[in-house]
């Protein structure tokens, strides 16, 4: 049995992505279980960047066949698309790509609602895609599921009650234009005829893959640290990145799940608000952020930037249980004459090995250093693990004998051809 999970290990926009692209070389299947258009991954195929917000990374090898499951929320509009501009690159869907019936969608009054909030007193730093409120509408069991555009008379029924109640919302308490019922129900009446040819029961047709020895990949969005039960809640995500997350937005059993890989920066982003104990607010944080070209690939926001946390990173393995990481962006720690990783925080004079999700306690969290020398050499063109400079393959093994996890990658550049392997890749 050969199901693996991609996670994101830290606040998200660690790379996923190009991991995905690269493990999907070896498996049948590419499946998404998470999150909604919030997320990009960017992949670099020679000189050609692709940004992807649903449709899983694995598209790209032409073996693979994608599934969207049943944990994801779907923009219709953002996810035709994504489609359009897909096969405008030559890249076929015909049969690749299988989304679930069960799958809620984003719906106008979701995306409007998501930025009214944001502008209200307490604001969390969302993308504004109407993630939030249509996981609100489905915990609340008042969403509006992929089946239900295959009823035009359940799909209408829903819809006007849906907007009747939003626009009470929108016109009382935000003072906001009201939503067309009409114009909407119109748009959407349309998306059967558009993505009927995808739809699946992809619970069943994953299970029916597993047992027949198929190799199924599941990829998430977003960080572990994001994650709505265990991370700094609640500047977090709707949803659950970790591992665990592919059972629920899969339909697939955790007993299928045989090996967890985690994706983390060799230093450590954030997007948006929420405490970041090893935030670097001066020029170090500055050079990583432009190094690093670290601005949000959905939103262009800038990501906050500071030294690797591996308080946070030891949690994130614990919750997942990852039993192997790929490392990336270690290209943008060229040229720093000391490199920092921190090991512990002390909190009112006492030492803690041990992750707070309490914020008011984590954001009174002062990082403990292990301080290493850098490299000023440009790696961004080593091909070979054992030509990277000495001093950085030091910190890979200390950030690995830190952690207590192996890493089994480390990437030097956006390409698929700048991941480099200590050993076999195999050994994935």
């Amino acid at each position: 049995m050969s199901v693996r999970v991609v996670v994101g290990a830290q606040w998200g926009d660690e790379g996923k992505g190009k991991l995905v692209d690269i493990l999907s070389r070896d498996v049948d299947i590419v499946a998404r279980y998470q999150g909604g258009a919030n997320a990009g991954h960017t992949i670099e195929i020679g000189d050609q960047k692709y940004v992807l917000h649903l449709i899983p990374s694995g598209i790209f090898n032409e073996h693979i066949v994608t599934v969207i499951g049943n944990g994801v929320v779907i923009d219709p509009v953002a996810l035709m698309e994504e489609i359009r501009f897909l096969e405008s690159q030559g890249v076929s869907l015909r049969g690749r790509l299988k989304i679930s019936h069960n799958a809620h969608l984003i719906m106008p009054y979701h995306k409007l609602l998501d930025s009214l909030y944001e502008k209200g007193q307490s604001p969390i730093g969302t993308t504004g895609r109407g993630i939030g409120p249509a996981y609100y509408d489905k915990a609340a069991r008042i969403g509006i599921r992929i089946v239900d555009l295959l009823d035009h008379d359940i799909l209408e029924a829903r819809i006007r009650r849906n907007i009747e109640d939003k626009n009470q919302i929108i016109s009382k308490i935000y003072d906001a234009q009201e939503l067309d019922v009409e114009r909407i129900l119109e748009e959407y009446m349309r998306f059967d005829t558009l993505i009927d040819e995808y739809v699946t029961d992809t619970a069943h047709y994953l299970n029916d893959a597993i047992r027949d020895g198929k190799r199924v990949l599941c990829e998430g969005a977003q960080g572990a640290l994001l994650d709505l039960d265990h991370g700094t809640y609640p500047y977090v995500t709707s949803s659950s990145p970790v591992s665990g997350g592919a059972t629920i937005g899969l339909g697939i059993p955790p007993t299928a799940i045989s090996s967890v890989v985690g994706v983390m920066k060799a230093y450590t982003t954030r997007v948006g608000l929420g405490p970041f104990p090893t935030e670097l607010e001066d020029a170090t944080g500055d050079h990583l952020r432009s190094a690093g070209q670290e601005f949000g690939s959905t939103t262009g926001r800038p990501r906050r930037c500071g030294w690797f946390d591996a308080v946070a990173m030891r949690y994130s393995a614990m919750l997942n249980g990852i039993t192997s990481c790929g490392m990336t962006k270690l290209d943008v720690l060229s040229g720093l004459d000391e490199i920092k990783v921190c090991v512990a925080y002390e909190y009112d004079g006492k030492r803690s090995e041990r992750f707070q999700t309490n914020l008011k306690r984590l954001e009174r969290m002062h990082p403990v250093y292990e301080t290493f020398p850098g490299w000023k050499e440009d790696i961004s063109g080593v091909t070979s693990f054992h030509d990277l400079p000495q001093t950085a393959r030091d910190y890979i093994d200390a950030v690995e004998r830190i952690i207590g996890v192996r890493i089994a990658c480390a990437s030097v550049g956006p390409e698929r051809s700048q991941i480099l392997f200590p050993g076999n890749e195999a050994q994935w």
